[in-house]
């Protein structure tokens, strides 16, 4: 496994270790104050449990070295990865909200006044997950990973969550105790949101997706700029995983040896692999000016 792997490795075993601690501690004040929204959310943080061993699967999956069987190597499995906590974000997020949807309709004894246990392990759960948000999403940039990225912002919703639960269970001690499921309902559509974005992005790695056109010119930039090269004739680029493959066309004076040409290219092409940490490998094919 490369560093890059054992990096984001790494920081998905912190992110199981706190989400374990602090899963348990809100399903315990959820019980201790009777407050749904509380255990709703001690459930997405235990989600977050399963859904980083998926990420931390995927990771490792995607680690590997090229071999027979998959010569261009292992990175999709980082994006299948993203796509599994996709769904399991999305059924999560169902489930909260049947709950609680169910608890407004059936209402009387089934409302409840949360007690203060709730409202202490809300303010504990907002701070402790956006910190792991911060924290992954930090690491998810260094190594351009998407499956951290959308473990990062799975602390996010979880963070977000708990604000929900705050208001609910504050809401319910005040008189208005149907806010505590209200705020399960609020839980649920900030991770459906989480789920459709995490889902997109795993997708459009999936199915070849351009680098983007600021990227592609930098390339070029980055290719004319060598002695010999009188233009980039063509630039293609794909994307895989969270690594980029790139075909290009450049010109060279016509009368050079085919030596001298070859030499241009390998000057081009390891500039670009330099340069551009995403790329994984450059195809240059050269044309005659």
């Amino acid at each position: 496994m490369n560093i890059r792997s054992e990096s984001a490795v790494r920081v998905s075993r912190v992110s199981i270790l706190i989400n374990l601690l602090l899963s348990a501690g809100k399903l315990l004040a959820g019980l201790l104050a009777r407050s749904g929204a509380m255990v709703s959310d001690a459930v997405h943080s235990a989600s977050d449990v399963f859904s980083t061993l998926i990420v931390l699967i995927g990771l490792r999956l995607a680690g590997r070295d090229s071999d027979r069987e998959h010569p261009f190597g292992h990175e999709r499995m980082e994006s299948a990865a993203a796509l599994i906590l996709a769904v399991v974000l999305l059924v999560t997020g169902l489930f909260i909200g049947y709950g609680s949807l169910r608890k407004i309709l059936a209402g009387g004894d089934a409302l409840v006044v949360p007690g203060v246990p709730a409202l202490i392990a809300a303010i504990v759960s907002i701070l402790v997950k956006e910190g792991m948000f911060r924290y992954t999403r930090r690491y998810a940039r260094a190594l351009n990973s998407s499956a951290l990225m959308a473990d990062a912002w799975h602390h996010r919703s979880d963070a977000l969550s708990s604000v929900g639960a705050l208001i609910g269970v504050a809401g319910a001690r005040m008189g208005l105790p149907i806010l505590d499921p209200l705020a399960g309902l609020v839980i649920c559509v900030f991770i459906l949101k989480a789920a459709f974005d995490i889902f997109r992005d795993a997708l459009d790695k999936m199915v070849d997706r351009s680098c983007g056109e600021e990227t592609e010119a930098a390339i070029c930039r980055c290719a004319a700029k060598h002695a010999g090269v009188s233009r980039v004739d063509l630039i293609r680029s794909r994307e895989f995983g969270d690594r980029v493959y790139v075909e290009m066309e450049i010109a060279v004076d016509g009368g050079l040896t085919l030596a001298e040409a070859h030499g241009i290219s390998e000057a081009v092409h390891d500039d670009i692999e330099r340069s551009f940490p995403r790329v994984k490998h450059v195809m240059i094919h050269v044309n005659p000016v």
